[in-house]
C-alpha cells in the first residue's frame, strides 16, 4: 500500500505540496493494517518490561534505565556502563557484594557480584567452606543447604545479548519481591558475573553501537552486521575465551577459574548466540558426544532442567531446541570444564541479531528479543534447579564418592612427567596445574617407569586418586578411538605433550617404582648473583623456553650478540667447562658493549630463570672457538604480522600473544591490502597465519623481491598454498579432491554426509614428527621427535631432503585425539616444516599452528627460531 501511495504521490502534479502528507498517511494506514502483527521495539525496554509480572520490585533500587539513561536493547551496553550498573545495585542493595577479581589486558575490570537474602550475609564464608567441605569429603548434604549458582553471560564479546541480559538479572535479583524470590535467595547463593570478556564486548558495542541509525536497518549485508577485522569474539588478543577455561593463557580465564574452584557452584551457565537463522539452543546437546568421563546422570540432570527451558518457552510461543549439534567434549569449554568437577554446566545459544535488528528466516530478529530470551532461560534455571534441588544436592556428593572409586577401582596410579632440560616449560605446567587445584609430588629418586628415567628433583608425580581425578584423566588421556567421533573442537589436549615434556602413565602395578618424599624440592636452575668482569665473553643455552626473551632484552638494550650453529664446549672462569648446545648466545666482551652489560645482564637472566656463564677464552676445549664464521651476529628483528580481512584472527592473536607476552618482542600488524606500502619499512621478517589472500600482482613482485634481498617469509598452515602458487616455496600441497579420493562414498546414504564430512577433518589431534635438532629452526631441541598439534587436513608431499625439510611426521604419527585411519597414513612421513632458499632470503612453512591457543608451549620455540636463528638459512 505504501508503494502504491508514494507512486501515486511522484507522478501527482501536486507532488511537490502533497506528497509528503500522502507517505504520512499511508505510514498511518500501513500501521493501523498491521496493528495485529508483532511490533519491533527499535527503543528496546525498561527492565520490567523483560521480567516477571507476578514479582513486585523495591522501588528504592535504582533501574538500569534510570542509571544508564536508555533502555536495555536500546544500545548496546559497554563495559563500563555494565560495571558501573553493578556498583549502583551494590550500593542500593543489601543482598548483593561486589568484588573485582581481576583485570583484563586492556586494565577492564572483571567483576563478581555474590547476591543471596541479606540475613545470610554474616554467614557467607561458613556457607561456602561448609560447601567446599561437603565437596571435599563427599559427606551427603543436608536437604536445607544452599544451591550455589555462578551465572556467567558473553564470553564472546560479539554475542552481547547475555551482558545485556545480566542487567535485567541484576535488577532483579536485587529489587525482586515476593515468595518467588524468597525462595531463591533464602537458602540459596547466586553468583553473577555479568560479563565473561569485557574487552571483546566493548569492541562489539562500539561497533554496533557506531552504525545505529535513527531508523533500524535489518538488512543483513549493512556494515552493522558485517564486523570489521578482528571482530568482537575474541579477546584483546584475538583469542577465544570459551576454550580457555583449561589453558588459562588469559587473565579473564585465570581469574574465572580461581573463583570456581573457590565456590564450586552446583550449576554454571554459559550464555552464548549462534547463527542469525537459527532459534534458540540449550543443552543437553547430543548424548554420545559429551566427555566420557562425565556422569550419565550429569546429563539427566540437564535434561530435568531442560524441561523447565521448555516449559517456559512454550508458554511464550518461542522456538528452541535441544540435544543435538552440541557437544560437551573439550574441558576447556565454559559448559565441560564444571562438568569434570561435579558442577552442571549448562550451554545456551540464542540467535544472535549481530547488531539492533537483522532479518532471518523467522522474521525480523531484535536485539531486545535475544536479550529476554536469554533472560527467560536464566529465571528458568533458577526454577528448574529449585524444583531439582534435593537431586542437585544429592548429585554433588554422589559425583564425589564416585570419583573416589573410579580411582580406586582404575588400574592407573597417576602420572609422572619430567623437566626436560627446560624449567621454563616445566615452571610453565606446573603453574597450570596448581591453577587447576591439581596437586602432585616431587620425584626424591631417579625413578625408571616404561623406557624413561625421571630424575630425581627434576620430575613431578601426580597421583590419580586426588578430587581432580576426572580432570586429570582427560587431560592426560592419549585416546584415539571414541564412541562419537564428531567434534565440536579439539579432541586431545594432553597436557605434558602440549608442553613437549616425558611423562608416562604409571600402573598401579608400577607404582612402588616411583620414590617420592614430602620434603623433596624441585632443583632450580643456578643463578649467579653477580657476573664476573673478567670474562672473555658470556654465553648462555638455548634450551629454555625464555631463552629468546632473554635475548630480545638484550638486543632492545643495545648488546652485540652472537649465536653458535655448532654446539662447543667453553672453558669458564671458575674454572669448571660448560658444553653449550647449537644456538646458545653468546657476548663478547670484546665487542663494543653497553657499560651496564653486567647488571643488565644479571637482572634479565634473573628474572627469567635462566643461568649466563662466564667464559674465560675464545678457544674452546671441542667445538667452534668464539671467533669462528659459524657463530654468527644477531640483529634485532623486526618482524610485521599480516592481518585484515580474510586472514585468522585466531592466529594473528596467538603469534602476537606469544612475541608480545612471552618473548617481549615488539610486531607490528599490517593489514593485507596494505601491505605493498609497509613493504619499504625495513622489515626483517614477515608473518603469514591461516587466511584467504588476495594480494595485487605488484605486491606479489615486491614480496619476492623483499625476500630475495635478504628477507625471511614466515607462513603457516594454508598460507603454503599462497606461498607455493606464488612460487616463494617449494611445495607441492595435496588438493582436496586427492583426500576425498580416500573414503568411499559407494554405500553411503544421504543421512551418512555429516559423518564422511567429520572423518575428513583433523580437529584437533597430536601428531609426532621427527626433527633434526641440529637445523636452525630446532635448536633448543633435544629429542629426536616432537609432538605437534594438528588443526586440519593440510598435506604436503612428500620430497623430503634433510637440508629443507628439518620435520616430518613420523610413520605411525597419530599420538592422542580423532583422526581417520586413511588421513593418518596419508599424513604419515610427509613434511611438518619445509624451507626453500630464495636469493639472499628463505621462506619458511609450518604445516601446523605452533602457537596453538597460547598453550601448545612445545613448538613455540619453532617460531623464535625462524625470527631470531634463520641467518643460518641464509
Amino acid at each position: 500500500m505504501l508503494a502504491t501511495l508514494v507512486r501515486t504521490a511522484s507522478n501527482s502534479n501536486f507532488q511537490k505540496w502533497f506528497a509528503p502528507f500522502i507517505v504520512l498517511t499511508a505510514l498511518c494506514v500501513c500501521a493501523s493494517a498491521n496493528a495485529n502483527m508483532v511490533t519491533l521495539d527499535k527503543g528496546g525496554k525498561p527492565v520490567q518490561a523483560y521480567l516477571p509480572t507476578d514479582v513486585t520490585y523495591n522501588p528504592d533500587i535504582p533501574t538500569p534505565e534510570s542509571v544508564l539513561g536508555a533502555n536495555i536493547g536500546q544500545w548496546h551496553v559497554r563495559h563500563d556502563q555494565l560495571t558501573h550498573y553493578m556498583r549502583v545495585l551494590a550500593d542500593h542493595s543489601d543482598r548483593i557484594s561486589l568484588e573485582v577479581t581481576g583485570r583484563t589486558h586492556e586494565n577492564r575490570e572483571l567483576l563478581l557480584l555474590t547476591i543471596t537474602a541479606p540475613s545470610n550475609r554474616p554467614n557467607i564464608e561458613s556457607m561456602r567452606t561448609a560447601h567446599i567441605d561437603a565437596m571435599n569429603s563427599g559427606n551427603k548434604v543436608k536437604a536445607g543447604a544452599p544451591l550455589i549458582f555462578y551465572m556467567g553471560y558473553s564470553i564472546h564479546g560479539n554475542e552481547p545479548s547475555g551482558s545485556n541480559a545480566a542487567l535485567a538479572l541484576a535488577y532483579y535479583l536485587a529489587a525482586g519481591q515476593g515468595t518467588r524470590i524468597d525462595a531463591l535467595l533464602n537458602n540459596n547463593i547466586v553468583l553473577l558475573d555479568p560479563s565473561f570478556n569485557p574487552d571483546g564486548l566493548s569492541r562489539f558495542a562500539q561497533w554496533a553501537n557506531m552504525h545505529r541509525g535513527k531508523q533500524l536497518v535489518a538488512d543483513s549485508n549493512t556494515r552493522e552486521h558485517d564486523e570489521g577485522w578482528p571482530s568482537g569474539r575474541t579477546n584483546h588478543y584475538w583469542f577465544d575465551l570459551n576454550r580457555d577455561w583449561l589453558l588459562l593463557a588469559h587473565p579473564e580465564s585465570q581469574a574465572r577459574i580461581k573463583q570456581f574452584h573457590r565456590w564450586r557452584p552446583h550449576i554454571l551457565t554459559d550464555f552464548h548466540e549462534m547463527g542469525t537463522d537459527s532459534t534458540y539452543f540449550f543443552q543437553p546437546g547430543v548424548r554420545s558426544r559429551k566427555n566420557p568421563i562425565t556422569p550419565d546422570e550429569n546429563v539427566t540432570l540437564t535434561e530435568a532442567l531442560a524441561a523447565y527451558h521448555a516449559k517456559a518457552f512454550d508458554k511464550q510461543g518461542k522456538l528452541y531446541f535441544s540435544e543435538e549439534a552440541f557437544d560437551d567434549f573439550y574441558a576447556g569449554k565454559g559448559s565441560t570444564y564444571p562438568d569434570l568437577h561435579g558442577s552442571i554446566g549448562i550451554l545456551f545459544e540464542q540467535a544472535s541479531s549481530r547488531g539492533h535488528l537483522q532479518e532471518s528466516i523467522n522474521g525480523p530478529l531484535a536485539f531486545s528479543t535475544t536479550i529476554a530470551n536469554q533472560i527467560t532461560t536464566s529465571l528458568s534455571t533458577f526454577e528448574g534447579a529449585l524444583a531439582n534441588k534435593p537431586a542437585i544436592l544429592d548429585y554433588q556428593s554422589a559425583f564425589v564418592k564416585d570419583t573416589q572409586a573410579l580411582a580406586k577401582d582404575g588400574d592407573i596410579s597417576g602420572y609422572i612427567v619430567g623437566e626436560s632440560n627446560d624449567s621454563g616449560r616445566f615452571n610453565a605446567m606446573l603453574s597450570l596445574l596448581k591453577q587447576h587445584n591439581i596437586k602432585f609430588e616431587v620425584v626424591s629418586k631417579d625413578s625408571e617407569i616404561g623406557k624413561q628415567t625421571f630424575r630425581a628433583n627434576r620430575a613431578i608425580y601426580i597421583p590419580a586418586a586426588q578430587a581432580q581425578y576426572r580432570l586429570i584423566t582427560s587431560i592426560f588421556s592419549t585416546q584415539t578411538s571414541f564412541e562419537n567421533n564428531t567434534f565440536y573442537d579439539v579432541s586431545s589436549w594432553n597436557m605434558a605433550m602440549a608442553f613437549n615434556l616425558p611423562f608416562e602413565v604409571v600402573e598401579k602395578r608400577d607404582f612402588r617404582d616411583v620414590k617420592t618424599a614430602a620434603n623433596a624440592q624441585l632443583a632450580m636452575p643456578v643463578l649467579s648473583d653477580s657476573l664476573p668482569a673478567n670474562a672473555y665473553a658470556y654465553a648462555f643455552s638455548w634450551n629454555d623456553y625464555y631463552a629468546p626473551a632473554l635475548l630480545q632484552s638484550l638486543l632492545e638494550a643495545g648488546v652485540s650478540v652472537r649465536s653458535s650453529e655448532n654446539a662447543f664446549e667453553a672453558k669458564l672462569v671458575n674454572n669448571q667447562r660448560h658444553t653449550f648446545t647449537s644456538g646458545s648466545i653468546i657476548i663478547p666482551t670484546g665487542l663494543a658493549q653497553p657499560d651496564n652489560l653486567l647488571n643488565l645482564l644479571t637482572e634479565q637472566a634473573s628474572a627469567l630463570k635462566i643461568p649466563v656463564y662466564a667464559l674465560a677464552s675464545g678457544l674452546t676445549p671441542t667445538g667452534s672457538d668464539i671467533g669462528s664464521r659459524s657463530i654468527q651476529p644477531i640483529s634485532a628483528p623486526k618482524v610485521l604480522l599480516v592481518g585484515g580481512e580474510g586472514v585468522s584472527e585466531y592466529e594473528v592473536g596467538e603469534m602476537w600473544h606469544y612475541f608480545d607476552t612471552r618473548v617481549g618482542l615488539p610486531v607490528s600488524i599490517v593489514e593485507q591490502q596494505k601491505l605493498g606500502n609497509a613493504l619499504q619499512s625495513g622489515y626483517t621478517h614477515i608473518v603469514f597465519a591461516s587466511g584467504r589472500y588476495s594480494l595485487t600482482n605488484d605486491t606479489i613482485d615486491a614480496l619476492s623481491t623483499w625476500v630475495k634481498n635478504g628477507g625471511v617469509l614466515i607462513g603457516q598452515k594454508s598460507a603454503l598454498r599462497y606461498f607455493a602458487a606464488n612460487e616463494w616455496l617449494n611445495a607441492d600441497i595435496v588438493d582436496r579432491e586427492e583426500i576425498d579420493s580416500k573414503f568411499d562414498e559407494d554405500k553411503l546414504t544421504f543421512g551418512d554426509k555429516s559423518a564422511l564430512y567429520a572423518r575428513k577433518l583433523v580437529a584437533g589431534a597430536v601428531y609426532e614428527a621427527e626433527i633434526d635438532i641440529t637445523h636452525p629452526l630446532f635448536y633448543g631441541y633435544t629429542d629426536a621427535t616432537l609432538p605437534m598439534f594438528k588443526t586440519s587436513n593440510m598435506v604436503v608431499n612428500n620430497y623430503y631432503t634433510p637440508f629443507t625439510t628439518p620435520a616430518r611426521y613420523t610413520s605411525a604419527p597419530l599420538l592422542a585425539g580423532f583422526s581417520d585411519e586413511k588421513l593418518v597414513k596419508l599424513i604419515a612421513e610427509t613434511p611438518a616444516v619445509i624451507t626453500t632458499k630464495q636469493g639472499k632470503g628463505v621462506v619458511i612453512g609450518f604445516t601446523d599452528n605452533t602457537q596453538f591457543r597460547g598453550y601448545w608451549y612445545g613448538t613455540n620455540k619453532m617460531l623464535s627460531n625462524a625470527i631470531y636463528q634463520s641467518g643460518f638459512l641464509k
